[in-house]
């Protein structure tokens, strides 16, 4: 599922920044948790000596198919719960509607008591002080916590300690249109590995008809900003100072670096020479491009794989390889995409904060995993789901469900593939789609445009770190 772009204001943000971290200190309501008693991770006896049962809700942002398999997992929870814990889950809209009206339920003192956020917006769930870091509950518990995938487990650690559960978690791919590479005589099983091949690639597979109109285009993506955090990290760069964010509070951006300017370039080049097809900043136009077999080379996150394979079946053949580096030099990795679990404290009883946990648990299972993987195309966060019979199967019928693994298996952890954490990263990353726009439609330099693009996100950041610090 794509992370769409939140349009809040920063003052917005800021003043819902500061109503969060006020409501943490304040009563929370009769019969409820508040201040610090509400950050605590309580035990199972809770749940075992409850008399009636618990509900809670469950926040999330999953549409489609991918809401099926929430459903389902919802639904397989209940089941096995004995009574004592009923999940009820609802749909907030895409990831940027579920975060607004988090905050504004934070503001209203109504906060659900599980929610998933999506990647960019940790770094306020961590500010908010409305959540229980999760960390609480896996130290409680002696939750073996070594099967989480050690890349996707960094992105959401603080400290090298877990604040939120990976959920769906995402890795980009490049996607192959298989006969198109056949039909001009190359070999779709040799992809290419960085921006230079692609680049050359692009021009053999760009195809004209009789009166010079292009019925295939060598490359085409969105022109989102999730991309080029990726090549940045796969060049070994960080997207933000301070460590990406993590050694402190992060007070820049870097996408006005060297790389990014390069891949400005790069894409500004290809789609000037008529190699690649530019479909803006809309997602679904540049998937649609891809499905209806007009783009032969597209890159994208795994999480569209199913829907992908699905769409172009009996047209054309599906193809995926890891995502390209930037340069043959390159030795970084990409970052984890996606969103997860945060269990809120604040306004919730015991009782409540133990369901939530008790369902982040069987959530992360091998067994849901598996089914999780097979029925999305998100990796599975927990190592040992791909033993499981169910995963097996799958990946034997459909190979392109390993690359995603294998390119996470690949690269061990680092400050870049861990990803910023940024208060403002929406903002900051809608602020790189502004630049990387000026550059391909020819408005602006390249190096200008990212230079002007990573300024006009500093007053965002600036406001966001003095509301709290």
């Amino acid at each position: 599922m794509r992370r769409p772009r939140l349009r809040r204001t920063t003052a917005a943000l800021v003043t819902l920044v500061a109503a969060a971290a006020l409501t943490a200190c304040g009563d929370s309501g009769s019969g409820t948790d508040s201040g610090s008693d509400a950050l605590d991770a309580p035990g199972a006896e809770v749940l075992e000596k409850a008399t009636d049962k618990t509900t809670i809700e469950f926040w999330h942002a999953m549409k489609g198919a991918n809401a099926t398999a929430v459903d389902q997992l919802v639904a397989d929870f209940n089941a096995q719960s004995g009574g004592k814990v009923e999940v009820k889950a609802v749909f907030q809209g895409s990831y940027d509607e579920t975060i607004a009206k988090y905050k504004a339920s934070v503001q209203q003192k109504s906060t659900p008591a599980l929610v998933q956020i999506y990647d960019i917006g940790s770094r306020f769930m961590v500010d908010s002080k409305q959540v229980v870091p999760m960390h609480k509950f896996i130290e409680k518990d002696g939750f073996n916590a070594a099967d989480i995938e050690p890349n996707i487990a960094s992105y959401y650690s603080v400290d090298g300690k877990m604040w939120s559960m990976p959920f769906n978690s995402s890795t980009p791919l490049l996607y192959l249109n298989k006969e198109a590479f056949e039909r001009v005589g190359l070999d779709p099983t040799k992809p290419p590995s960085n921006l230079t091949e692609i680049g050359d690639l692009a021009k053999k597979l760009t195809v004209k008809d009789a009166s010079g109109k292009t019925v295939q285009y060598g490359f085409g993506a969105a022109i989102y900003g999730w991309l080029l955090e990726q090549l940045l990290a796969t060049d070994g760069k960080e997207y933000c100072d301070n460590g990406n964010g993590r050694t402190g509070l992060a007070s820049k951006v870097q996408f006005d670096q060297e790389t990014a300017v390069r891949v400005a370039q790069w894409w500004t080049d290809l789609v000037k020479g008529g190699y690649a097809t530019n479909t803006g900043r809309k997602t679904d136009d540049a998937q649609a491009a891809f499905k209806a077999g007009t783009v032969a080379m597209h890159l994208e996150s795994t999480s569209v794989l199913r829907g992908y394979v699905d769409a172009a079946k009996g047209k054309f053949t599906v193809l995926t390889a890891p995502y390209p580096k930037v340069s043959s030099s390159s030795t970084g990795g990409p970052i984890i995409g996606g969103a997860s679990l945060w269990i809120n404290g604040v306004g919730h009883g015991a009782k409540e904060k133990r369901a939530a946990w008790e369902f982040v648990k069987f959530a992360s299972t091998p067994v849901q995993q598996a089914k999780w993987h097979t029925s999305t195309g998100y990796v599975p966060i927990n190592a040992k789901a791909l033993d499981e019979q169910i995963d097996k199967d799958w990946m034997a019928k459909f190979p392109q469900f390993r690359t995603a693994v294998d390119q996470l298996h690949a690269l061990p952890p680092s400050v870049a593939s861990a990803g910023c954490l940024l208060g403002v990263m929406p903002q900051a990353r809608k602020a790189s789609e502004d630049g990387l726009e000026a550059a391909i439609v020819g408005s602006k330099p390249a190096d200008q445009a990212m230079k002007d693009a990573a300024t006009s996100v500093q007053g965002a950041i600036d406001s966001y770190n003095k509301s709290v610090s």
